[in-house]
């Protein structure tokens, strides 16, 4: 078993690995559009302090953190199984779902999509966790 933090990615805001690699499975922690900086990718906030957040934005960069968390253990999108993604909103389904085509068809991954109160910042929208195989 091999888990990792990656220096290059957002430090999880809990003690838990962004990824975990057993036999030629790789599970991948929930991820965000969090930034190293701790910024958001998909988030404008306005000199008034009005917030303006961006599905896609969020979740193009969640499955981007995914795809280099997953290549710093020898894989990529390609090997993932498994996602199960989490909205806040499911009016943003439409958005995720345009992004989400960019990256698998119909031959990628199974997938569950479900709503949530909340994740553990105000300003995302998404968290995506992932299950990946590699052959060796």
């Amino acid at each position: 078993m091999e888990s990792k933090l990656i220096k290059e990615k957002a430090i999880p805001r809990g003690k838990f690995p962004h990824v975990k690699k057993v036999g030629n499975w790789i599970y991948v922690s929930g991820t965000s559009s969090r930034n190293p900086d701790n910024s958001f990718e998909g988030v404008e906030v306005d000199e008034f302090g009005t917030t303006k957040l961006d599905i896609r934005i969020q979740t193009r960069a969640v499955l981007n953190n995914i795809d280099d968390i997953l290549k710093s253990m020898g894989a990529s999108l390609a090997n993932v199984i498994d996602v199960t993604s989490f909205l806040v909103n499911m009016n943003d389904f439409g958005g995720y779902n345009e992004v989400y085509s960019e990256f698998f068809d119909y031959n990628g991954p199974t997938r569950t999509t479900v709503a949530v109160h909340q994740l553990p910042h105000p300003h995302l929208l998404i968290e995506i966790k992932a299950v990946a195989y590699l052959e060796e």
